[in-house]
Formats: C-alpha cells, sequence, structure tokens
C-alpha cells in the first residue's frame, strides 16, 4: 500500500483537534479562564503520567546511546534552527530588536511533543515514544536557555526551574525505575489509572493550541507580515528538516531516534514561544505570525517530509 495516503490519514486527526480548539473558542465553550487550570493538569498531571506510561520496562528508553543522544539531538536541533534564523534576519529588513529576536526563536523551536507524539506512538508504539520524550528533554533545556536568551536579547535570566520540570521528573523516575527492576513492583491498578490519564495529554493540548492561536488571530490582521511569514515557512519547513534528515542519517543513533528525527523534521513551528514572547521582550504579533504560517503549510508539507524521511531510514509503512 502506499504510503502517502497513510500518513495524511494520521495528520489530518491532529491538525482537525487545533481546529477543534480554535472552534471552541470562537464558541466560548473553553474559556481564556480555564487555560491556566488546564495547561497546569496537561503539564503537572497527564504528561508525566502519559511519559511513565511509555517508558515503565521500555528497553529503548534505557540503552545508554538513547539517553545521551537524544537529549543532544533535541539541544542541537533548536542550535541550529536559532542559528540559522539568526543569519537570515540581515536580509529580512528587519529593523525592530524585539521583532528580529522573536523571529529567530520562533522560528528555531519546533513542535517537538504534542503534534510527532501521536504520530510516534500511532506509527512506532511504546519504543520509539520513550525516545521521543528523552528528545523532548534536549529541546526543552534549549527552549528555557537558548530561547529565553535570544527573546531577551541576552538580558533575560535563565530560568532553570523550568527546565526541572514536572515530565523531566517523569523521565528521571522512569530511568531510575528501570535501572533498578522497580518498575515490575508497580501495581496494575496504578498503571491503568497512569495510562488512562496519559492518553488526556496529546488531545487536551492540541484543543489549547488551537484555542490560543484563536486569540491571537486578531494581532496579525494588524500588520499582513507576509515577508516575516514567507521566511518562517523557508527556513522552517524548507531547510531545516533536511538538517534533521542528516541527522538521521549520519550520526550514530538507534533506529528509535532515527524515527523520531523524521517526524521531528516536518513539524512546524511551536506555539509555547507566543506566551514568550508577551513575558521576555519579544513581540508576540511576529510570533503568532510565525506559528500559524508554519502550521498550516505544514499541512502540506508534513506527509510529502515523513514520506522522503522514513524512505531514507529504511522506514516501509503497512
Amino acid at each position: 500500500m502506499n504510503a502517502y495516503p497513510t500518513i495524511l490519514e494520521a495528520v489530518l486527526p491532529v491538525f482537525g483537534l487545533i481546529g477543534g480548539g480554535f472552534l471552541l473558542r470562537r464558541m466560548e465553550w473553553l474559556t481564556a479562564e480555564a487555560d491556566a487550570s488546564l495547561l497546569r493538569l496537561t503539564l503537572y498531571v497527564f504528561v508525566p503520567c502519559l511519559i511513565l506510561d511509555s517508558a515503565l520496562g521500555n528497553p529503548a528508553f534505557n540503552r545508554l546511546e538513547n539517553l545521551v543522544w537524544a537529549p543532544a539531538t533535541g539541544y542541537l536541533s533548536v542550535a541550529l534552527g536559532l542559528l540559522v534564523a539568526t543569519a537570515a534576519r540581515p536580509w529580512l529588513g528587519l529593523r525592530d530588536s524585539a521583532v528580529a529576536r522573536t523571529f529567530a526563536v520562533a522560528t528555531a523551536i519546533h513542535n517537538y511533543g504534542y503534534i510527532p507524539l501521536p504520530l510516534c506512538l500511532l506509527w512506532f508504539g511504546k519504543a520509539t515514544a520513550g525516545v521521543l520524550f528523552l528528545y523532548m528533554v534536549g529541546v526543552d533545556a534549549a527552549l528555557w536557555t537558548l530561547g529565553v536568551l535570544g527573546l531577551s536579547g541576552g538580558r533575560g535570566r535563565i530560568e532553570w526551574r523550568r527546565v526541572l520540570n514536572p515530565p523531566l521528573m517523569a523521565v528521571l523516575l522512569a530511568v531510575a525505575l528501570n535501572a533498578t527492576g522497580m518498575h515490575v513492583w508497580c501495581p496494575i491498578p496504578l498503571r491503568t489509572g497512569m495510562h488512562w490519564l496519559g492518553q488526556c495529554a496529546v488531545p487536551l493540548a492540541l484543543l489549547l493550541i488551537g484555542a490560543v492561536m484563536a486569540d491571537e488571530l486578531p494581532a496579525v490582521r494588524s500588520a499582513a507580515g507576509w515577508r516575516i511569514m514567507a521566511a518562517a515557512v523557508f527556513i522552517r519547513l524548507g531547510l531545516m528538516p533536511g538538517f534533521f534528515l542528516a541527522m538521521a542519517r549520519l550520526l550514530p543513533v538507534s533506529a528509535d531516534l532515527q524515527r523520531v528525527l523524521v517526524l521531528e523534521s516536518a513539524m512546524p513551528a511551536a506555539v509555547f514561544p507566543i506566551v514568550m514572547a508577551r513575558h521576555y521582550g519579544g513581540d508576540v504579533p511576529t510570533a503568532l505570525r510565525v506559528v500559524l504560517s508554519t502550521s498550516l503549510v505544514s499541512f502540506l508539507t508534513m506527509p510529502l517530509w515523513l514520506r522522503l524521511g522514513l524512505d531514507a531510514i529504511g522506514v516501509v509503512m503497512p
């Protein structure tokens, strides 16, 4: 069977849930007042449960090459993106410092969790998902170090407490339990409860992404910003996938991490830099333009990059 329809069918529900969040916000069924509590639930409860459910007893999660290379490639992917986007700023004629900084950071940080995760679970299962969580640790570290420094122009303080977040604690706990063999003593009712709670993480996060886009959309209408959007699409969805696929082919990484890098190669810009831009002196409309433009265009490019990447590492879709 041709892999392209399979990839397209897998991608459609992701964008469908984002669109659902957009509509729910417009209908005022998902209110802005609920965002903080729902986000806290997702970060502090649902995501850690999903990590533990995927990682406990997962042999791929405990392989040394994954423990080293997955976070390293996650951090490197953001660093490379920031380097490329920063180099492109003079060509765009961005004279406002806040706009230039925000463009670089928003373009550099890809959606590393909530969009690739359902695809990973659907195609490759929990073994590869465990490696994806390790990769996310590296991106998260880059987000709160390079991202903060980039948005603030070097004036912001690196928030290490943000790096040491509940998902990271769940990763470390899983590594410790697996290494000592204590994961086998985890009661079945507890594992079942973690599984149920973990299943809430991705759908709720995607709905919240759509809601945030609905909130910020008027800011885009105030000025076209076509040059910024075109540059973001070119860098994020045109140039950067090549770096990801090169890492997958050339670095001495496991097959699971190769699959993760292929999934990440096709991702649009992450949504969270919109929030960070507001907090660290960036330009929110610029961040939103980067996110919306790359998200919309990725609907077309994502199946193509995924197909090319999977073929490059020798994965044949059923």
